[in-house]
């Protein structure tokens, strides 16, 4: 792993470097952003015996980019009234096109999760001058339950950089008993980091405020896998309909069972990181497809 502040707007963002443990050629870069709570350790933590999302593309050929986004990790906080996902977006892109000066890649795929998955359709919509091919999400959606866990987090009586109880991360991030193993949850508790209370606040309106704009900008394919016991997000094959139907590129919101908000961190995790591998490859060719004939 090679790790390196980039500067970024008026302070830095902390980025590290996975190399692929097998050598394939022609793989796109994944470039990873964490969700609110997390930093990006969040890729390293091991849902069951496969390994972590790290450990699962690294043994397919992936390399992969981890970012921690501003105000976690040693990446600069953002004021308040600055830090939106937009602004997130407009930064972490000219991140991504220093790192590539750094670590060239044939392309990109963003993978983000809840937040992360939020600021990469962000990213996406900017139409970024690097060879963004396709963006890979899971925990955001089109519509949050009203009265759920999302607005009641965001409506707690804080501000500034806040350090929620383990014990409520646990509540709303992993699904019932019998879906992830201790051993998973306790190695989650390594990832979880203060985290600036705007995101929280901002999070659960994303969708109703900037969804539909963003997604009728985004122009690469678009993969989001939602939980099936999600306490942020509804995963009813209505509201994923919904979220499909926001966006012109192609878009595809699958369900995943024995899975809470959190999917990498449970048993069903690995299934998760597979489909998105395989949706980065699938990407790949459909550039390749797209290329002129010499």
């Amino acid at each position: 792993m090679e790790s390196r502040l980039i500067a970024a707007g008026s302070g830095r963002v902390a980025v590290s470097y996975h190399a692929a443990a097998a050598e394939i050629p022609g793989l796109p870069l994944l470039v990873a952003l964490h969700g609110g709570t997390y930093t990006s350790e969040y890729f390293s933590v091991a849902g069951g015996p496969s390994g972590s999302f790290l450990d699962i593309a690294g043994r397919n050929g992936f390399a992969v980019l981890t970012i921690d986004r501003p105000g976690y990790g040693e990446s600069t906080l953002l004021a308040e009234e600055e830090n939106t996902f937009a602004r997130q977006a407009e930064i972490l892109d000219s991140v991504i096109a220093e790192a590539l000066d750094v670590w060239p890649a044939p392309g990109v795929v963003l993978v983000g999760h809840s937040i992360g998955g939020m600021i990469s359709l962000e990213i996406a919509a900017r139409h970024p001058h690097w060879p963004l091919l396709g963006v890979a999400t899971s925990g955001n959606g089109a519509r949050i339950p009203a009265g759920g866990a999302a607005e009641a987090l965001g409506s707690l009586p804080l501000s500034g950089v806040v350090d929620l109880p383990v014990a409520e991360r646990d509540g709303v991030m992993f699904g019932p008993a019998g879906s992830f193993t201790e051993a998973a949850r306790n190695a989650a508790h390594s990832s979880y980091a203060p985290t600036p209370f705007i995101e929280l606040v901002r999070a659960p309106v994303w969708a109703a405020d900037r969804l539909s704009a963003v997604a009728a900008a985004v122009k690469v394919p678009v993969l989001t896998v939602l939980a099936a016991h999600d306490a942020l997000w509804d995963s009813s094959a209505e509201a994923r309909a919904d979220y499909e139907s926001r966006f012109t590129a192609p878009a595809s919101a699958p369900v995943l069972r024995d899975t809470g908000h959190s999917i990498d961190h449970h048993l069903m995790g690995a299934a998760l990181d597979l489909m998105q591998l395989g949706f980065a490859q699938e990407c790949m060719a459909l550039r390749g497809q797209a290329a002129p004939v010499a």
